[in-house]
């Protein structure tokens, strides 16, 4: 028995040849970004061409290694310095994102540019984000223009899929939040993704206290009031709708009182905010008379039915003094009520909507400037006779002491 081991056969002179599809060419980053400008260049503005010409170069050239400096290109026309500025002496292209006209027609095209890359490309899915991420740490570099282009592009990409919205973690950077809200707001709110925040959480942590609770601890409260306020001001949307909506199905008084205080201890909206929605809902359920001289009887009867729900929302003294201003200011934008006003007021006197004191402290100091001389005037013999009786009342309880 031959007790040595055989040999393996090896394999000696032979030579493979790589497939030439799988050849890329390997440039540092600086040729690589002249080879992608120089074919941009030639496409021009044809965004078809464009994505045809991407195509095509993926076979050649290292998308894989050079990913940020494609990116780069396609949406600032160059490769970015650290701050989002293009570095220096470096070629550069107006085939881009930022060279683009403004509206979101031609943001959805160049969106399409980028589906169709990485449909074509899928390793480049990743790099892509990434990049996103970094475009949204350096807004502070941007202008105006390019950030409200990023805006769109992003809104669209967020919209088709092509991006996650993790992506929009990078603008809880504590610097950007800090020194840069407007323009982070601003930003959201031009791809409507101002009041979709809290969707990045897990479904069972969507609340706004767990959100304000989770930016606070990390340092930036002034995220979590952005999102508090944006929030509240949604909660007084709604609540303007569905009592507008109560109103003309003619629900009885005590059932809408009932929902509005509910939706006051859930939203935590303070009453002098509520009297002021209800008052514009009550003014937007009829068609008022276009005629100055009829428009008065007919506002009159119109707020003396209405007047048990207003008066349920001006307990407090500074709901009242809201209310006169919310009257003032409707008077004076709604010229046909200019001589309204002090009938109105009245009214809303006798039927215990207003009292005396925050009358007297309108007349005196708490008007706003809308057609103040006219309804102070208006106002002058109402006033002087609550003074008048005042007055009386306070000497019949010292006469009675």
């Amino acid at each position: 028995m031959n007790n040595q081991k055989q040999q393996k056969p090896t394999l000696s002179g032979q030579r493979f040849k790589t497939r030439k599809r799988d050849e890329k060419e390997r440039f540092d980053p600086t040729q690589f970004q002249d080879c992608i400008i120089q074919g941009l260049t030639e496409t021009g503005t044809d965004l078809e061409a464009v994505a045809k010409f991407l195509d095509a170069s993926g076979a050649k050239l290292d998308y894989r290694r050079y990913a940020e400096t494609l990116f780069d290109i396609l949406v600032a026309g160059g490769m970015l310095a650290p701050g989002g500025t293009l570095a220096d002496d470096m070629m550069r292209t107006d085939v881009c994102v930022f060279a683009a006209q403004e509206d979101l027609e031609t943001m959805q095209a160049f969106a399409q540019v980028f589906n169709k890359l990485i449909r074509r490309y899928k390793y480049l899915e990743k790099g892509f984000e990434d990049e996103v991420k970094k475009l949204l740490l350096f807004l502070k570099g941007f202008s105006e223009s390019e950030r409200n282009k990023l805006a769109m592009l992003t809104g669209v990409l967020l919209a088709n899929g092509t991006l996650n919205a993790s992506i929009l973690n990078s603008l809880y950077n504590e610097n950007l939040v800090k020194e840069d809200i407007n323009a982070v707001a601003a930003s959201l709110r031009k791809v409507s993704m101002d009041n979709r925040l809290m969707e990045l959480f897990p479904a069972n942590k969507q609340s706004v206290e767990h959100f304000t609770k989770y930016f606070t601890e990390a340092g930036l409260k002034e995220l979590s009031e952005y999102v508090r306020n944006q929030q509240t001001i949604g909660a007084r949307k709604e609540l303007q709708k569905e009592l507008q909506e109560q109103m003309s199905r003619g629900d009885p008084f005590k059932d809408i009182i009932l929902y509005v205080k509910e939706e006051m201890k859930k939203n935590n909206i303070p009453e002098p905010v509520v009297i002021g929605i209800v008052w514009s809902s009550v003014m937007s359920t009829v068609e008022w008379n276009k005629k100055e001289e009829l428009v008065a009887e007919q506002a009159i009867k119109h707020l003396k039915q209405y007047s048990p729900l207003l008066a349920a929302f001006t307990t407090q003294g500074q709901s009242e003094l809201t209310l006169l201003l919310k009257i003032q200011e409707y008077c004076y934008d709604n010229i046909h009520f200019m001589k309204a006003f002090q009938k109105i007021v009245v009214l809303f006197y006798k039927a215990e909507v207003l009292s005396e004191e925050p009358i007297l402290k309108w007349y005196k100091d708490a008007h706003v400037a809308k057609g103040k001389s006219v309804f102070l005037e208006q106002m002058k013999k109402f006033v002087e006779w609550l003074k008048n009786a005042e007055e009386e009342s306070e000497s019949e309880a010292e006469e009675g002491d």
